[in-house]
């Protein structure tokens, strides 16, 4: 069953969601990559504010290409979540309620994820294309310098994800290889 979700996600949505489950979400996401998220945590190092309020958002690991006609992003895959591992936690404590990636998490993310009563989403690397497509609008926030890691808030009309780590710290990275083994 695929569970539709309407943005900003609430405590409730994430207390019912779980590790394996489908998910389409509809409404308002922030992006940003490596270079964002280490421009972020050196600023909540030197105590100052940060340009772009974390609370209660869903960040994409994203760095979308060109827009095609018609479209309001170009191919727009998941980056590889553990670059922003170092990071993360720190965020997940400001507010942020979830990520959006691909690929496992460290001990430490889980357990923000778990504290934080947080989410971690995927979404399916080599479907960029198709993802671009749920994605509405965009505009720049902040770090407009660094291209296609800029900060950006993207309007989605049902976003394709699976929760892999639930608020619980059920991690489907963990639960899901042992079912498919042969040996």
């Amino acid at each position: 069953m695929t569970k539709k979700i309407t943005l900003p996600i609430t405590d409730e949505d994430i207390r019912d969601l779980r590790a394996g489950d489908s998910v389409l979400l509809t409404g308002s996401i922030l992006t940003g990559r490596d270079a964002a998220h280490k421009r972020l945590y050196e600023l909540l190092e030197q105590g100052r504010e940060l340009p772009v309020d974390l609370k209660g958002e869903l960040i994409y690991y994203v760095g979308p290409a060109p827009a095609k006609p018609g479209y309001a992003v170009g191919p727009a895959g998941p980056t590889s979540s553990y670059r922003m591992d170092k990071y993360a936690p720190s965020l997940l404590d400001l507010g942020l309620k979830g990520m959006i990636g691909k690929g496992a998490r460290g001990q430490d993310v889980i357990d923000a994820i778990v504290r934080n009563k947080a989410v971690y989403l995927v979404a399916i690397g080599g479907a960029a294309a198709l993802i671009a497509k749920s994605i509405k609008s965009e505009e720049i926030l902040c770090y407009e310098d660094l291209g296609t890691e800029a900060v950006r808030r993207y309007e989605v009309e049902d976003f394709p994800c699976i929760v892999a780590i639930d608020s619980f710290g059920n991690n489907v990275y963990e639960t899901e290889p042992p079912k498919y083994r042969t040996t």
